[in-house]
């Protein structure tokens, strides 16, 4: 195997590690269906479920043990934030290359959901059959 060949191998595991990162922050950033829920309302729920454990028997207070760290982990993971940003200017510079080897169309990048304005700036425009 030539180096060039080397180099282009690791180029396209480089170009597929960053889509993948991309587009797996975009599906856990998407909006959710129903009531948004808001740093305040998860620590409203934290205050109840305090006072719930105390008084529960054991079975209860295990389940409720678990919805507590599962409420903890969320308001963290609120609280840290992810700035896309970063992920979208190297999403940019890998995508079109990456999508015109694979022979990944416009539609299958939108139905992704990846917006037009990120497609634009990567060089991915509607071709033929895209419609």
């Amino acid at each position: 195997m030539s180096a060039q060949h080397k180099e282009a191998l690791a180029l396209g595991r480089e170009q597929g590690r960053v889509v993948r990162g991309y587009l797996e922050a975009l599906d856990a950033h998407r909006p959710k269906r129903g009531r948004k829920r808001t740093p305040e309302s998860i620590k409203k729920q934290l205050a109840a479920l305090d006072g719930r454990i105390a008084a529960a028997d054991p079975l209860a207070r295990l389940l409720l043990t678990q919805e507590r760290m599962d409420l903890q982990a969320e308001l963290s993971s609120m609280e840290a934030g992810v700035d896309l940003t970063e992920m979208e200017e190297e999403f940019v510079k890998a995508a079109a290359d990456y999508g015109r080897r694979k022979g990944i169309s416009y539609a299958a990048w939108r139905g992704a959901g990846v917006t037009p304005n990120v497609l634009k700036r990567a060089g991915i425009r509607r071709g033929r059959g895209d419609a």
